[in-house]
């Protein structure tokens, strides 16, 4: 599954990102800033404001696939999370590059 790109409809000047990796795009210019949400109040707010969003959205997806537990632990890989992807498998909505440990093979 490809995710769209969407285009900004207003072009930002310059990006703060929050944390030491970015994959730029459109060649805007931009700096990472380790734990910038505890120096930036720009980042701080689009924190809280992306972790709004994702809440609400885990709590959509948890009606539609009830089996996950999403509307308690928003994606994190809890053991309960991890207990319903042993049972289930992953949904569409589960990133490709979600890994958790718990889900490597064992020798043992």
């Amino acid at each position: 599954m490809q995710r769209a790109v969407r285009k900004l409809a207003v072009k930002p000047d310059f990006l703060l990102i929050d944390g030491n990796r970015f994959r730029p795009f459109d060649g805007y210019p931009y700096v990472t800033i380790v734990h910038g949400d505890a120096t930036y109040a720009s980042i701080a707010a689009a924190s809280v404001l992306a972790k709004t969003w994702r809440d609400e959205r885990m709590r959509e997806l948890a009606r539609e696939y009830p089996q996950y537990g999403w509307e308690h632990n928003m994606g994190y890989p809890t053991p309960e999370h991890i207990a319903a992807i042993r049972q289930y498998g992953l949904t569409p909505y589960h990133r490709r590059s979600f890994h958790p440990k718990e889900l490597e093979p064992t020798l043992f």
